[in-house]
This record gives structure tokens, sequence and C-alpha cells, in this order.
């Protein structure tokens, strides 16, 4: 443990925790006190002036990152033989429905995605169970119930992520890797707040979004300027 707490002192010594930065200054920041080994994901966290408890308060969507995520996105679709051509030709990782229906009754998940097509809903919807607190179950909002399969598998390939504020009105994003220029993690980190802007529910009042840090894996947060999107 001695040596993460060097490495989280080193990186604290290269930037003030109590200061606010602009988005490109974060991304830099980041990028330089990111210590790990591995190519880790930046991610953001964006508190809002929500009560999800409140339906008329739920924030969700999706945004398409303009320079992907960097993750390579496994991508289940389930659905019936005729849509199987069609997502396997768009790269989806695994196709069928049946055989992979009763593998997850079973408890696999080793995906990242799952897709599938209003028909089969009725068989899908028994694995809430499983996929619900995963995050997988599929939904409409976030464009994996659809009929389209193979524009879905392309588009999650791509970089659209779907995003959901959590009990505590926070929203968690990955917006790339730390090998990503700072320009690249910067653009996709304002097409999240772009979009959480957008999506404002007109029954939240007061300020909308209170913080935003940008940080990567097992890096401290960097707090970035967020006045200018309550405005």
């Amino acid at each position: 443990m001695a040596k993460l707490t060097r490495n989280r002192k080193a990186a604290l010594d290269k930037f003030d925790v109590d200061q606010v930065y602009s988005l490109d200054d974060a991304a830099g920041i980041v990028k330089d006190i990111s210590s790990t080994k591995f190519d880790s994901s930046v991610d953001l966290a964006v508190s809002l002036g929500v009560d999800p408890r409140k339906a008329n308060q739920m924030v969700r969507g999706t945004v398409s990152l303009p320079h992907g995520s960097g993750k390579n996105v496994r991508v289940l679709v389930l659905c019936n033989p005729d849509k199987e051509a069609e997502a396997k030709e768009a790269g989806a990782d695994h196709v069928g429905l049946d055989e992979y229906v009763e593998k997850i009754k079973g408890g696999w998940t080793d995906v990242d995605v799952i897709i599938t097509t209003p028909q089969v809903m009725g068989k899908v919807g028994a694995l809430g169970r499983v996929l619900g607190p995963r995050g997988l179950m599929p939904n409409p909002k976030s464009g994996t119930v659809t009929m389209e399969v193979g524009k879905a598998v392309q588009d999650v390939k791509a970089g659209k992520i779907d995003f959901k504020v959590d009990k505590y009105g926070i929203i968690h994003a990955s917006v790339g890797k730390v090998s990503f220029s700072k320009e690249k993690l910067s653009e996709n980190a304002n097409e999240v707040l772009q979009t959480l802007v957008r999506l404002r529910p007109s029954s939240a009042k007061g300020t909308y979004i209170k913080s935003v840090f940008l940080s990567s894996t097992m890096s401290p947060g960097v707090r970035i300027e967020s006045k200018a999107l309550n405005s």
C-alpha cells in the first residue's frame, strides 16, 4: 500500500485539489498524474441537483463520444434467426437467443452491452434479476431494444455510451483512456456535459450541475469549472 500512497502523493503534488480547472487543463492534469502500468480509463463524475427517487427528475440517456471510448466493447445480440446475419455483419461478438438466455440464467454475463429486439423482450425480461444489477438490461431509451440491431451494434462499437443518475444524484461516464490526447478527452467529456445540460428536467430547481470531476483509474479527481453549464 505504501507504493500507492507514494504515487498518490506524487499526483497531489502536481495540482491543487482546491482549485477549479478548465476542462482542457483538467484533461492534461489527469494524463500527467495517472500512474498505472496499464492504459487507464478516464472517468467523468457529475453531481446533479436532482432527486433520483422522483420519476420526473430521473436523468438518463445516451451520448456518442466523438473519439470513441477506447474500449473493446463486447456485444451480445439476443434475437430471432431472421436478425442474426445483420447482427454478425455489424460486428456483434455473440449472437443467438435460447442458448444465451440459458447461459445468463446460469450466471454468465461476460459482455458489456446486450442488444435485443422487441419481439423477444418476453424472454429477455425474465433475465432482469441477473441483468438488472449489472446494468446490462436492454432498454428502448438507450437504443438497445430495437429492430435496427445492426446499427445499434455499430453505434455501441463506435463509442455510444448510456448513462443514468445513481441514487446519490451522480452520473458516472467513461470518456476515454489516458493514452488519448487531452483534446480528445476534453471533447468527449464536453459531449457528455452538453448532453446532460440538454436533459435537465424541468422539475429540477436550483443549481443543476453542482460539481464535475475528471479522474483516471486510482488517480485523485480534478475539479472542473461548471458555472457556465448552469447559465
